[in-house]
């Protein structure tokens, strides 16, 4: 028999399409599924056939608004904190959101912005299964990934710290997470009336039990650590085959036919410092002097200053658009960063913040494509070389072929589907446990 499930993510177009990827795997087996996010995918949801309830607030606007520019740009401690109690506000209005959208549900599933899920899976005694776009379990194998610094010498030259100093590392994922759980307590009593939490996080649930963890991303990519707990399964990417259609009108199909495969440049939903970028672009094109196609994303890009060699394109979908470049630069999204190498491209990550940084260095690893440059420290000569290397070495190439044909054999979306059937089939009550526990104690 079919089950509910409720879907809850809060974030930018590359954090909700594989949730639409699973919500689709999950319809196929006979299950329901709602999907809750900001409003600005409702149409985007609906379209796939699947229900959409709102999380409120337009997260395109909240990503838009001055301070954040300001905070990437200029000074943080400035303009930071409107910026945290903006944020803050809207966590406490999708909770309220998805507590009216839970409400006969069998499951529920949540990006990890979103923990405060796992409270309102506790008030309806019903599981809940926690996902991310990016390791983010402590392990002594390697670093939290939002850290960038160098790693201590050996000990004496001989003891590596490596392990310990790894593992704590994530004191800064902890820091980072303390931002989502602050909210959460007065919404615990005041919402679903329970309890404080001693602790708080998206890892376990009240009782300490582990909370299963979906990995959405390839092992080929970021590859298990041995010291996770079962509890915690990378599924492989969760793609989303696109419907739109899309194909190269006439414009962009001559402009295809009259020279070699050109390389792609977009920043995806990222809109900071656009004139800058702008300005970083024009004249590193100018240096390279080769094909580029640019999506618009870079915003303010003006394509009556552009030379012939480059086309400006509007909207495309990444699944369709990047089998008719020869390479890819981009902000280094999780999504994003699949798309490219899926299709076998070589890759070039400009990062931001959060993820970005590291899946710019898993791109470097694997030999796909230049080593990341921070986008606050690119030059126009550095992007013109990064253009030479993705056009020229045919290493960079060969690794994101390779790579490209092993990420096509996988399927996320249907062994994460398996484990949110064999979660709900598993999960035996917490009102069931509190009467064992009872009489036990008997």
């Amino acid at each position: 028999m079919g089950k509910r499930i409720a879907i809850a993510a809060i974030g930018t177009m590359g954090d909700v399409q594989p949730f639409v990827a699973l919500a689709l795997a999950l319809q196929k087996r006979g299950h329901s599924v709602v999907i809750s996010a900001p409003n600005d995918f409702a149409d985007f949801v609906a379209q796939h056939g699947i229900e959409f309830q709102t999380l409120g607030s337009s997260i395109q606007a909240f990503l838009r608004q001055s301070q954040f520019d300001n905070v990437m740009s200029k000074n943080s401690l400035l303009y930071a904190p409107k910026l945290l109690r903006d944020g803050q506000r809207i966590l406490r209005q999708a909770c309220r959101h998805v507590w009216q959208t839970a409400q006969g549900a069998d499951c529920l599933v949540f990006h990890q912005t979103t923990n405060f899920v796992v409270d309102i899976a506790e008030a309806l005694d019903v599981p809940a299964i926690m996902t991310a776009f990016q390791p983010i379990n402590p392990t002594g194998e390697f670093p939290y990934f939002g850290y960038e610094g160098t790693t201590p010498d050996p000990l004496f030259n001989r003891i590596s710290l490596d392990p310990l100093f790894n593992r704590l590392s994530y004191v800064v994922q902890a820091a980072h997470q303390s931002y989502y759980d602050f909210p959460r307590d007065r919404m615990r009593s005041k919402l679903l009336g329970l309890r404080s939490r001693k602790k708080a996080g998206f890892a376990r649930n009240s009782r300490g039990e582990a909370i299963p963890a979906l990995h959405a991303y390839s092992p080929l990519m970021s590859p298990r650590p041995g010291d996770w707990p079962d509890s915690t399964v990378i599924t492989g990417f969760w793609r989303l085959d696109d419907i739109t259609g899309w194909e190269p009108d006439e414009a962009f199909r001559k402009f295809l036919a009259e020279g070699p495969p050109p390389i792609y440049l977009g920043f995806g939903s990222m809109p900071w410092g656009a004139q800058r970028n702008s300005e970083i672009v024009n004249r590193a094109l100018a240096i390279w002097g080769g094909r580029a196609v640019i999506g618009k994303g870079w915003g303010g890009i003006r394509p009556e200053d552009l030379p012939q060699s480059v086309y400006v394109i509007d909207k495309a979908p990444h699944t369709k658009l990047f089998n008719y470049v020869k390479a890819v630069v981009h902000h280094g999204g999780a999504g994003t960063t699949f798309a490219g190498l899926f299709v076998g491209k070589p890759t070039f990550i400009v990062p931001q913040f959060h993820d970005q940084p590291y899946w710019g260095r898993r791109v470097f690893e694997l030999g796909c494509g230049p080593a990341p440059v921070r986008l606050r420290k690119l030059t126009p000569s550095i992007l013109a070389q990064a253009l030479h290397e993705l056009d020229s070495d045919n290493s960079y190439a060969m690794a994101a072929q390779y790579l490209g044909e092993r990420l096509q054999l996988e399927d996320g979306t249907g062994l994460a589907a398996d484990i949110v059937e064999e979660t709900i089939a598993e999960y035996p009550g917490l009102s069931r446990l509190d009467a064992t526990l009872e009489e036990a104690m008997q």
